[in-house]
């Protein structure tokens, strides 16, 4: 039988397409986790809910490895788009690499990753990584590729870069170029690099696929599409679930 695919996202509305799906569905719950266990298209997948944030992806994910080992996981959700990233409420972002926004030194000159201080948040002998996690490139070019036939009748945009990954939401346009000029990101999100973190740590391959649901600037939720970027991701998943 083929290893399960873990799916994992931060909050309920990222996964409702995604649990429709799911036939021979097994609910439970684990120290406040929630997930479904089931199959799609014949294949065997668990559904995780993290909750928000680092620390919740980190224990989330870490769960979902231990409990089901996973051959895959796929991490999904919205996120918001940098202003230079030409993306749009609606279109796909899929990860090149996940780079942690927070860790690290401020100094006068500005912001400086974890290398600054010399010790890599992991060591995979013989590589060391500080701040950012790589995706699993054969499923990023997947996810790309089913993305373009997914949405190609369609004004949806797909493109693939770096994420980041940060505590604190960008809330102003000026806090917003700053954060492009320094990452070169397209996406913002609060759980991505925990998750590629654990994920490179146990040696599973992952892939993060989100919608967009904002352009990151001056917070203004009125502007904001939560509901189409969810739906839009989860219809590439079940796409990506068809091929894997």
């Amino acid at each position: 039988m083929a290893p399960r695919i873990g799916l994992i996202s931060s909050v309920s509305v990222e996964g409702e397409v995604i649990r429709r799906n799911l036939a021979d569905i097994h609910e439970g719950v684990h120290c406040g986790l929630t997930f479904q266990e089931g199959t799609v298209y014949d294949k065997s997948v668990v559904y995780l809910i993290s909750g928000i944030g680092k620390t919740n992806a980190s224990r989330g994910t870490t769960f979902l490895i231990e409990k089901f080992s996973p051959g895959i996981i796929i991490h999904i959700g919205v996120g918001g788009a940098y202003p230079l990233s030409g993306l749009r409420a609606g279109d796909i972002a899929v990860a090149e690499k996940e780079i942690y926004g927070d860790e690290g030194v401020l100094l006068k000159d500005g912001f400086h990753t974890a290398e600054m201080i010399g010790i890599p948040l992991l060591v995979k002998t013989p590589k060391k990584y500080f701040n950012e996690f790589p995706q699993n490139k054969k499923l990023l070019k997947m996810a790309v590729r089913i993305s373009r036939v997914t949405f190609h009748a369609s004004n949806i945009t797909v493109r693939s870069g770096p994420f980041l990954t940060l505590s604190t939401c960008t809330g102003t346009v000026r806090r917003a170029r700053e954060i492009e000029k320094t990452f070169h990101a397209i996406c913002e999100n609060m759980e991505g690099a925990a998750v590629a973190h654990v994920c490179m740590s146990c040696g599973i391959p992952m892939v993060e696929i989100r919608g967009i649901s904002n352009i990151v600037g001056e917070r203004n939720k009125k502007k904001w599409n939560i509901s189409l970027a969810a739906e839009n991701c989860q219809q590439v998943v079940l796409e990506l679930l068809k091929e894997i």
